[in-house]
Formats: C-alpha cells, sequence, structure tokens
C-alpha cells in the first residue's frame, strides 16, 4: 500500500488525514518580528492584530443607520418574500431570494446580459471590505436592490446592491474562546429572508430574526444545549417554519434538525437524527427502527454524530423536506458500534415531513460510516429523463465519491458512479442500493491511506445544474487520508474521550508516522467537473493547482463561474469548458458567486475570504493566504466596471531565529503527537499553518515567553484562542513548544543561503 500512496495527495493538514478544523481559537502568536502581518482575525466581538490594536469590524455609519426612508423600503420589499415567491423565483429574475436562489437549489440563474460573448468586458463595480480575516462561505441574498450577507461568527451586514453602501449590521457577540469548538473554522453559509425579517444562525448556536429595515433583533432562540454544538448552516424556510441543524459531531454531540415559528420563534417540532440512551424513551418513533443498527457500544456518552449542519431542500410539489446527515461520533464504528451495524441514520439523506418532522423515506449512502463521510454535501432537485422517462429526481455528491440520482418521491435509487478516484468501495450495489466495500477500507489492525479522505471528494461547496446543458458543476478533490484505529482501543478495547475537543477514535501517532513516512508532502490538486448525472460520467473538467476551491454558479449567458483558492476567480463555457473570464483576486474564494439584476444592469458577486476546511486542509505552496493574507472582502462585477483592486504586497514567510534546542528526543516526540492531536487542526501538519491562522514557526520572542501563559492560561481567550489547561498540562505545553522550535529550527535551515 506504501507504494501506490505515492500517487496520490493525502491529506496532511487535517486530522487523522482529513480531518477539516478550526477551532482553537486563533492563537495570535504574531509572526517574526519585522512580519507584523502573521495574524488572524480575532474571534471575539472586535479583532485585533498581533500588537494589540483593535481592527474595527465593519459598523453602519449614522448616516445610514438613520435613513428611515431606506429602511421602510427594506421592510417592505422583503415584506412579500414567502413560500410563493421562492417557488416562483423566475418570475423575479433579478433576485436572489435563498440559498440556492429558489427552492431547486440549482443555483442557475436565467440572467443572459453576461454571456459567452460579453464576458470580456466584465470587471469590477465595487467592494466591501468585511473587517475579518476568517473563512466567508456564504451565499448573498438578494431582494430588490438590498443585499443581505453573513460573515465569520454569524455577523450580517445589508448593503446596496447596485453601489456596495452598507445600510446596517448586526453582531451576535458570540465569545471568543466559542472558536475551540468549531471543526472547520467559524464559518457561517448565509441568511434567510421571510416577510420582512432577515435569519440568521450564530457560530454558538443562537438563532435570530432581524428587522430588515435595521438589523435590529426581532426575537431570538437558542437552538443547543451549549457547548460544544455549533452552528454554520443557513437556515432555510419552509412553510412558515424557520429550519437550523446544528454541528460539533467531532466533539460529541447529537444531530438533530429543529423547526422554528418564522414569526414567533417557538419550536415546533425536532427530528433527532441519530438513538439517544437507548434505555430512556425515544424522541421520535423513526429511532425505533434505528437503535438496532448500534450494536455493542455506549456512543449515546460521545454523541453518536448524525449532525445536520448544511443540506436541507424543499420539494413544494411533493410537500417534502430532504435533508443530509453527518458522519459518526466517533469517526471510527469499531468504537461507537464495536457489534458492526448499519448506524441509522448518519451519512444519510432524510425525506421528512415539513409539517411535522415525520420521517417518509431514507436512503443512507455510507451504512457503518467509517470515514467522516458526510452526507452533509448541498442536494439538488431536478427533473431528468432516465431511460425515456421523465423522472423527479434528488441529485447528490456526497464525500464518499458516488455521484447519487434518487427518485425523490420514493428514495428508489436510479444511478451511482464514482466521480472521483475511489477506493474503499469497488461500486454501489445497484440492487441493495449499499457500497461494496473493499479489503483495504477498515484500518481495525494497520494504517491505511484510503480515497476519498474526510476532506470528501465533494465537501460542502455548492455546485450548481444547468437545464440547458444538462451538466452538473462539481468541486471535486483527490485527496487520500490516513486512517488508524486508537492504540488504547486496539490494546484493552477502551476509549478515553476528551471532553469538549476532538474524538475521532484514531491514533495520532500513528498518524504522525505515516505523514513522516512520505518524505516530501505531495501537492493536492482540485478540478470543477461537468458531471453528466444521465450517463454518469464526466464531459469536462478543469484541473488547478489546489484543492477545496469555492462553490459554483451557472447561468443561462451559458457560463459557469467558480473562484479558487489560489485566488482567482474564473468564468467557462458551460457546453466545453474552455475559460473565458479570469480575474486575479489575490484572496482565495471558498463561497459560491451568485448573480443579480438592477436597473437593466447584471451584477456578479462573490464573497472573497479563504478558510473553513482549508485551515486545516490547505497547503501554504499554493493558498493566496500564505502568500498575500485573507482581507475578507465582498466583490461585485459587471460589464465595464470601472473599479480595480488594490496589489497585494507578498507576506513576509521567513522563519526568525530560535535559540539551540535543548529538550530531548522523547520530549520532542511527546510534543509532535500531542500537537497532532490538539494544535494541528488549527495550526497544520508538520506545524505549517495554511495562512490564515498563525504559523507557530514564526513565533516572536515575547510570544514564545508567554507560551504557557497562552496555551493553558486562556491569556488570548477573548481572541479566539481559549485555554486548554484542561487537556494540555505544563509538561506537555513545554513539549509541544519544543517540538515546535524543532520544526522552525529544521526549515529555518532549509531556507538559509550556504556557501
Amino acid at each position: 500500500m506504501a507504494d501506490s500512496t505515492k500517487k496520490w495527495p493525502v491529506a496532511v493538514n487535517a486530522v487523522a488525514g482529513l480531518v477539516l478544523i478550526v477551532v482553537i481559537g486563533w492563537l495570535i502568536f504574531g509572526g517574526s518580528d519585522d512580519a507584523p502581518q502573521q495574524t488572524a482575525e480575532q474571534t471575539a466581538v472586535t479583532d485585533t492584530d498581533s500588537s494589540g490594536t483593535a481592527e474595527q469590524p465593519a459598523v453602519a455609519s449614522e448616516e445610514a443607520g438613520a435613513d428611515e426612508t431606506a429602511g421602510d423600503a427594506a421592510g417592505k420589499i422583503i415584506g412579500d418574500i414567502d413560500g410563493d415567491t421562492i417557488i416562483n423565483a423566475d418570475k423575479r429574475p433579478g433576485d436572489w431570494l435563498a440559498y440556492g436562489r429558489d427552492y431547486n437549489e440549482q443555483r442557475f440563474s436565467p440572467l443572459t446580459q453576461i454571456n459567452k460573448d460579453t464576458v470580456k468586458d466584465l470587471s469590477l463595480s465595487w467592494s466591501y471590505d468585511t473587517g475579518t480575516v476568517r473563512g466567508l462561505e456564504a451565499s448573498p441574498i438578494v431582494v430588490d436592490g438590498r443585499m443581505f450577507i453573513s460573515l465569520s461568527w454569524g455577523k450580517v451586514a445589508a448593503l446596496d446592491a447596485k453601489t456596495g453602501e452598507e445600510l446596517w449590521t448586526f453582531d451576535p457577540e458570540v465569545p471568543g474562546e466559542w472558536g475551540r469548538y468549531g471543526c472547520c473554522d467559524v464559518v457561517n453559509r448565509g441568511v434567510a429572508v421571510w416577510k420582512g425579517k432577515v435569519y440568521v444562525a450564530s457560530f454558538d448556536g443562537r438563532l435570530f430574526a432581524l428587522d430588515a429595515r435595521d438589523g435590529s433583533v426581532v426575537w431570538k432562540k437558542n437552538t443547543v444545549p451549549g457547548a460544544p454544538y455549533t452552528s454554520t448552516g443557513a437556515p432555510r424556510i419552509v412553510k412558515g417554519k424557520v429550519l437550523i441543524g446544528n454541528g460539533g459531531g467531532e466533539y460529541g454531540v447529537r444531530g438533530y434538525i429543529t423547526a422554528y415559528d418564522a414569526e414567533t420563534g417557538e419550536q415546533a417540532w425536532r427530528f433527532y437524527t441519530v438513538p439517544g440512551d437507548p434505555s430512556k424513551p425515544v424522541e421520535n418513533p423513526e429511532l425505533e427502527k434505528a437503535i438496532p443498527t448500534w450494536k455493542g457500544g455506549e456512543w449515546w456518552k460521545i454523541g453518536g454524530g448524525g449532525t445536520a449542519w448544511d443540506s436541507m431542500v424543499y420539494d413544494p410539489d411533493l410537500d417534502t423536506l430532504y435533508v443530509g446527515t453527518g458522519n459518526g461520533s466517533p469517526w471510527t464504528r469499531e468504537i461507537r458500534s464495536p457489534g458492526g451495524g448499519d448506524n441509522l441514520y448518519l451519512a444519510s439523506i432524510l425525506a421528512l415531513d415539513p409539517d411535522t418532522g415525520r420521517m417518509k423515506w431514507y436512503y443512507q449512502e455510507t451504512p457503518g460510516d467509517n470515514w467522516d463521510y458526510t452526507s452533509t454535501q448541498p442536494i439538488m432537485l431536478a427533473d431528468l429523463d432516465i431511460d425515456g422517462k421523465k423522472r423527479k429526481v434528488l441529485m447528490h455528491a456526497p464525500k464518499n465519491g458516488f455521484f447519487y440520482v434518487l427518485d425523490r418521491e420514493t428514495g428508489e435509487l436510479l444511478s451511482a458512479k464514482n466521480f472521483v478516484t475511489v477506493t474503499w468501495a469497488s461500486h454501489i450495489d445497484m440492487k441493495t442500493g449499499r457500497p461494496v466495500e473493499t479489503d483495504n477500507a477498515h484500518y481495525k489492525d494497520k494504517t491505511q491511506f484510503i480515497l476519498p479522505s474526510a476532506n470528501g471528494g465533494h465537501n460542502w461547496h455548492p455546485m450548481a445544474y444547468s437545464p440547458d446543458t444538462g451538466y452538473v458543476y462539481l468541486p471535486t478533490q483527490d485527496i487520500a487520508g490516513i486512517y488508524s484505529l486508537s492504540s488504547e482501543w486496539k490494546k484493552d478495547k477502551k476509549y478515553t474521550p476528551e471532553q469538549n475537543w476532538w474524538n475521532t477514535g484514531l491514533d495520532w501517532a500513528d498518524y504522525v508516522d505515516a505523514i513522516k513516512s512520505l518524505g516530501e508532502i505531495p501537492e493536492s490538486h482540485g478540478f470543477l467537473k461537468a458531471w453528466d448525472p444521465v450517463k454518469g460520467e464526466v464531459a469536462w473538467q478543469v484541473e488547478y493547482p489546489a484543492p477545496l476551491n469555492g462553490g459554483v454558479l451557472a447561468t443561462k449567458g451559458g457560463l459557469v463561474f467558480q473562484g479558487t483558492a489560489d485566488g482567482y476567480l474564473y468564468g467557462y463555457d458551460a457546453k466545453t469548458g474552455e475559460k473565458v473570464w479570469t480575474q486575479n483576486i489575490q484572496t482565495g474564494i471558498v463561497a459560491p458567486p451568485v448573480t443579480y439584476e438592477i436597473d437593466g444592469t447584471q451584477y456578479l458577486a462573490v464573497l472573497a475570504g479563504w478558510g473553513g476546511v482549508n485551515i486545516a486542509s490547505g497547503d501554504a505552496r499554493t493558498s493566496a493566504a500564505a502568500k498575500y493574507g485573507n482581507d475578507g472582502r465582498m466583490l461585485v462585477f459587471k460589464l465595464g466596471g470601472t473599479k480595480e483592486l488594490p496589489k497585494l504586497a507578498m507576506r513576509d514567510q521567513s522563519i526568525p531565529a530560535w535559540p539551540a534546542l535543548t529538550a530531548d528526543e522523547a520530549t520532542v516526540r511527546e510534543g509532535e503527537v500531542s500537537f497532532a492531536r490538539h494544535c494541528m487542526v488549527c495550526h497544520g501538519a508538520l506545524a505549517i499553518s495554511t495562512g490564515i491562522t498563525p504559523d507557530l514557526r514564526r513565533m516572536n520572542e515575547v510570544t514564545r515567553e508567554h507560551f504557557q501563559d497562552i496555551v493553558r492560561g486562556g491569556m488570548l481567550k477573548d481572541r479566539g484562542m481559549a485555554s486548554f489547561a484542561d487537556l494540555i498540562s505544563e509538561e506537555e505545553a513545554d513539549a509541544i513548544k519544543a517540538y515546535v522550535q524543532k520544526r522552525a529550527l529544521e526549515d529555518r535551515a532549509r531556507t538559509q543561503p550556504t556557501n
């Protein structure tokens, strides 16, 4: 197996070969003494740089906040947005009314002014500085000239969509130390609008209904029990109910989706995705069927997982809500369910009644999930001609690497072909609907390199569908994951979880050794693929130098748009894949673009700000964040735009001088393994930051002196670096520092000139 893995990039910057995260709070460890730009956005109400100077977040001006006329207009505009409006979104082609534009979430716009002939004249119209340097993943909502965007932590900004003028902002004031509980950055994927209100979920799990006129809070509701639960998804609104799930699968939480009354915030129903303690009554009857599929373990003590943190789609014709569920907790079934079983309803698509929350059917894409193969990736609805018959279908490309087409009325599997390299399963059996697992799919007895990694063949980044071409435009990557079962479990059949921290059930020492065995870490690549869902094959593809690139937009103008990790925004011919437009942004993009129209002018809009899973899984060799920094911006383009983005200077990536290493080999090894367990998910494998969070090899002398105060004392908790005294002893913190010192000395020596 070792020889074959050299062909494939390995997810070295993610937990257990994959892990997507962001959490430790961002150590504001500053850079080298002459490189103050090595900072991260602070995670409390204000942002601060390494010098401690407050970096002011975007705040509405007094004039904008006092503009009652504009505020009243906004309320009236959004006051008419309801389910019928979203169902009939094509009657308002200039707006972007919901997360995927309409309930089908195809991310296809009927606008044509920007097309294959005119796109050459597309240039910047306006930009808005968000005051953040963390990941920005939201889809802007645009209604009659007003734009609503969510930012890190669940902050919201309302803008004039024609000029970029700020109308109001909202800050939920999430405690900075809550950043420790996020698997994949303190991101937010968007707001929802409905009858005069703007809805957003804050990172700490509160759901807010804001007055669209001025951003004031109409009502708020705490949707989670507390830490370590988080909320990063965009709410959906169906039949007057606001729907939201939760995150935290690695931390020991239990998944559920909840519906709240859009007017009052009162809870309408809640559907738990996995069973709780079997000695207690079940919360919903569907769990009676699930309990026998969890065997021999005590999963409820570690949460179980199954979090519904992203995908939700509504079909008004069938009056059905479709929800994708997440991975198991811990990742490995060997620990959470040692007797085997499918572990319903992990890694599944659930068809629910939106009025009651009762389940109509389910389809489990990865039975007994063992690899963090979530099914929370965006779901898309369409009508396709299959075998000469028009079928109402649901299309889905989850992490596990297979593209599923299901009959959305019955859940019948119509096709499932792999869209990336897959080594954990040979194929999907069309009779049973189950994957046929390979001999190297499991890692009970030895470390395995498996494709895809927990980054997935496709992650949360939205895909798009064009009914004109019949293609789904899909962001993908081929990254191998490193999996090795917990040594404690292998030895004693015992597993000791860490409270409020990652509990994957994997072995960190084996993980570290597997990375080191590779020598030079191979670079991974990403792809944009035009997937034919009827034929089950790639029509065309584009390769990128980095994985985990942005979401996708398709248009009636015959174009496909996508941003990339290395700081570009591209336009392609939707039929052929020919590159027809390029913009050098110099800031990494993970968010999906949208398009809208005001006064006869079509605009293209995208949030630029790298982050999310990339904090742990990105590569400093290719990321724009490592080269230029990561200042977040809302970028809006039009034909004949006259604005220009400033050219950014390259960041100083040199490593400062460190004193000679005095720690012994055993201490450094302890620090190496502890760093992988507790620090890597934020600060990168081998202590190499991906460019968003501080690179610890570049700690200056003052930061080194206060290392214990920061790591254990909570000196920077308000800036996002919570205390880890509950997990890391004083001796262990010294060992981690010694390991970072070793890595700094090694890499500095490699970059020094020689005679």
